[in-house]
């Protein structure tokens, strides 16, 4: 059985982790997960990605550690996209949501941190549990999550391991959205795939090119990479048909007809 399944509707490509019974990740499943991603790359018909897991405990429960203790190396080649397929695809121009179903544990937590949005079932779980294992969260955790919490949680997330709770999650502005009715976190986040689509193509990967090169910098620095630099695909929307067409379709009051150029 195929460690990743991957299904397009309308343009929205939803990508399972499907690996019972706790969906760990190895260096072969971040290889077909990074398929998936790359075909939501090249594929111009695909507007955003929703990435789940299979079964309702685990979104994804992290590295394998039964490969692991069969050999794989801590350093293994997971593919050009870093563990999991996102962790290191750092120039992906198009919105991913994570739809996270259940524990979303280490490398799982990076997954989902990975990820342009969250939505989480409302007994979805997130934790960093590396440091009992003798490792820290080198996928992503220790260097994205002080970037999206206040520091002293960040910090004592990664230095205890401790579970933080959807609820919770969201409080501190992590999760986008917790799922009112129990195990519909892939309908929520659909939903939002579905309402991405209708932003203009270029300008939603404007937005992430810009969110990317400038998160690091203070405003008036941000303004001048942004307006000085060389920015392929905010300089792509400035100069496209669809800047054109947007004001159009909003004098003649109707739905834009986006060309992606």
């Amino acid at each position: 059985m195929t460690p990743v399944r991957l299904d397009a509707h309308d343009g929205v490509l939803v990508i399972t982790l499907d690996r019972p019974t706790a969906n760990a990740v190895d260096a072969a499943t971040s290889h077909a997960l990074y398929e998936g991603f790359d075909r939501l790359r090249r594929d111009r018909s695909l507007r955003a990605a929703v990435v789940t897991g299979a079964g309702e405990r685990f979104f994804c429960a992290g590295w394998d550690l039964k490969a692991a203790a069969g050999g794989e190396a801590v350093d293994a080649d997971h593919g050009p996209g870093g563990f999991a397929g996102l962790t290191e695809l750092f120039e992906l121009d198009k919105p991913v949501i994570a739809a996270v179903n259940g524990l979303a544990l280490g490398g799982g937590f990076e997954l989902a941190l990975a990820a342009d949005l969250i939505v989480a079932d409302a007994h979805a779980e997130f934790a960093l549990p590396e440091v009992k294992l003798g490792l820290i969260a080198d996928s992503g955790g220790v260097l994205r999550l002080p970037r999206r919490l206040p520091r002293a949680v960040a910090t004592e997330l990664l230095l205890t391991g401790r579970r933080l709770g959807a609820v919770e999650a969201a409080g501190w502005g992590l999760v986008n959205e917790v799922a009112e009715r129990p195990e519909t976190a892939l309908e929520r986040a659909l939903a939002l795939a579905h309402t991405l689509r209708e932003g203009a193509p270029l300008a939603v990967a404007a937005v992430k090119e810009v969110l990317r090169v400038t998160e690091h910098l203070g405003v008036e620095d941000a303004y001048a990479r942004m307006r000085h630099t060389h920015l392929p695909r905010y300089r792509a929307m400035l100069n496209s048909e669809d800047a054109l067409e947007g004001p159009r379709a909003f004098a003649e009051k109707r739905s834009p007809h986006w060309s992606g150029a």
